[in-house]
């Protein structure tokens, strides 16, 4: 099964209390079809106490079966609490975007898009150095500082 095809015959589940197990969701899910895969991501840090993270994905072996099951499971309640169910999103690569770890300006993306060209930055440096170079008068800028008071308009 391709990646886009699997995506899309896989549901999110949030919203989930902590007595949910895999079992739970198999029997909650199965009268949409047949499920392929669930997944309950374990917690960030395992001496938490809880089990999983508060939601989990149900990957069925149709993607009409996912679309059954949003339809109708969206809002319902499952251990006392209201679930959310959504076609699942792919997972963001941890080299790209928010959350990288790598600085935004050394991301191939970012170059691609804002990159200058070689000569555009030498002509910047040399306008600079030029400016630069130019002997600055002490004086200037201290024009009419001799007079007191406001300055009439």
């Amino acid at each position: 099964m391709s990646e886009t095809t699997r995506l899309k015959s896989t549901v999110y589940v949030g919203g989930l209390d902590q007595a949910v197990t895999i079992h739970t969701l198999a029997e909650a899910f199965i009268p949409f079809g047949e499920i392929a895969d669930i997944t309950l991501p374990k917690p960030d840090i395992p001496s938490s106490g809880e089990l999983h993270r508060g939601f989990g994905y149900v990957e069925f072996e149709l993607a009409q079966d996912a679309k059954e099951a949003i339809d109708n499971m969206d809002g319902s309640e499952l251990y006392g609490r209201t679930i959310k169910v959504a076609a699942a999103k792919p997972q963001k690569d941890s080299n790209e975007g928010l959350g990288s770890k790598t600085a935004i300006w050394e991301q191939e993306g970012y170059l691609a898009k804002y990159a200058v060209s070689e000569e555009d930055r030498l002509a910047a440096e040399q306008a600079k150095m030029a400016a630069d170079s130019r002997p600055q008068d002490p004086m200037q800028g201290l024009e009419e500082l001799d007079v007191a008071g406001p300055k009439p308009e």
